[in-house]
């Protein structure tokens, strides 16, 4: 079963309770091999990357299960080995191993990390700042080789703001004597979450939320249980998703304190929103109103992570919309999917895409190739008239726990094949 089939047209209507977030969940996962203790985690996505994380961790000689919808995680007799191939080449979450691996064993081994084919996603940034620290690469037939007799603290300033790298070195830093002031970090919420998690196993890291992080080291770090935040990126699919089909939804749990810059877009292409403490409300026009121009950025601006999704909806708004992509060069790649629905496309320089809004869209035999693509033929295809089938479902299945029931749960016909 790697398909999806859509019935399109049909409205959506009801609710759906937004999962726990793959971007929080995956580095916090990684983060575990730091504490000297028990970590409970509460709403963890069942997502094939979490699984693979968990695997990964297990390998590592860590103790992990499900306990209903608590994941109890116990890594003190984790010990020192090398991750499968297999494993790190599927999955760019294990690129976050490199901090909490060198700080707790010294020295770590893997292959570059794989994931979707999205860009180039250079893990360069992780490097250097990691070796501001002290920690020594060889790169050896494809396996980067990473060690440090003793991480040093440093200031560090990045020049893009990258969540993993931003991410990496947190990890590295909590357990390093001294203090660790790095500038130009990324302030994303899922960074955020990444050190209340660490703060709430005694960690001491100041600024959270801001660019400029001061993490002083502490000797141990206890276990302690939290709660991973919902998932903004799923949350903003469904709301987006609307706008193909029209109807009214509301998102439960949705995260909409970290929503401005989507709930904003939604609104400027007519959506009704209400929001609250227990989710989003939205009522959807019967086609969504202009949106001359789009770019993607850093939080908090309006996240890659959801471009693809705005492109399909922009194929049957109302007038044409500029869609300016400024963090992966490769985020236009579903374009080729979308045109065999009849959508019109000019393509203006790598960067950026002029899409005109067509009246409707056809159903068509399409295929995911990564995991936000994916999501986005989902959505052309609820708002397409007739059948559409859209094969390597296991794409999208690294990011949303099921995206069929939940969008049925929504009213739309959609089936898993």
């Amino acid at each position: 079963m790697d398909s999806i089939r859509v019935q399109g047209l049909a409205p959506l209507q009801g609710k759906v309770k937004i999962q726990g977030s793959k971007n929080a969940a995956l580095p916090i996962l990684a983060a575990s091999l730091l504490i000297e203790g028990q970590v409970l985690l509460e709403n963890v996505p069942k997502i094939s990357d979490v699984y693979g994380m968990i695997h990964i961790l297990e390998e590592l000689g860590c103790l992990v299960r499900w306990e209903r919808e608590l994941l109890r995680i116990d890594s003190r007799e984790a010990r020192l080995c090398s991750i499968s191939k297999e494993l790190a080449k599927s999955m760019r979450s294990s690129i976050f191993l490199l901090g909490p691996m060198l700080s707790r064993f010294h020295k770590v081994a893997l292959e570059y990390p794989g994931g979707c084919v999205i860009g180039k996603r250079p893990i360069d940034l992780h490097l250097e700042t990691l070796q501001r620290m002290g920690v020594q690469f060889i790169d050896e037939n494809g396996q980067l080789s990473a060690s440090a007799k003793e991480l040093s603290p440093a200031s560090l300033e990045l020049p893009f703001p990258s969540v993993g790298a931003t991410e990496n070195v947190i990890m590295a830093a909590v357990k390093t004597e001294g203090q660790t002031n790095l500038r130009g970090a990324a302030k994303e919420p899922e960074v955020q979450a990444l050190c209340r998690f660490l703060n709430a196993c005694g960690a001491s890291i100041q600024g959270i939320g801001s660019d400029s992080l001061r993490i002083q080291g502490v000797n141990c770090l206890h276990g302690a249980k939290f709660r991973i935040p919902a998932d903004r990126i799923v949350a903003g699919t469904y709301l987006l998703a609307g706008f193909t089909c029209g109807g009214s939804i509301f998102l439960e749990d949705a995260p909409v304190n970290h929503m401005e810059a989507v709930c904003a877009v939604a609104q400027k292409m007519g959506a009704g929103l209400t929001v609250s403490e227990n989710g989003i409300y939205a009522q959807f026009p019967e086609r969504a109103g202009e949106l001359p121009f789009l770019r993607t950025d850093t939080y908090p601006g309006f996240p890659t992570d959801l471009q693809s999704v705005l492109l399909a909806v922009r194929c049957t708004g109302k007038g044409k919309t500029l869609v300016q992509e400024n963090i992966f060069e490769n985020r236009f790649r579903i374009m080729e999917e979308l045109k065999k629905m009849g959508a019109c496309f000019h393509v203006v320089n790598e960067r950026e895409v002029e899409v005109k809004g067509m009246p409707r869209l056809s159903g068509a035999e399409m295929e995911a190739r990564e995991l936000r693509g994916g999501a986005a033929l989902v959505v052309a295809a609820l708002g397409a008239k007739g059948e559409s089938r859209i094969s390597g479902r296991r794409f999208i299945d690294r990011g949303y726990e099921n995206i069929c029931r939940d969008l049925r749960e929504l009213g739309a016909r959609i089936v898993s094949e």
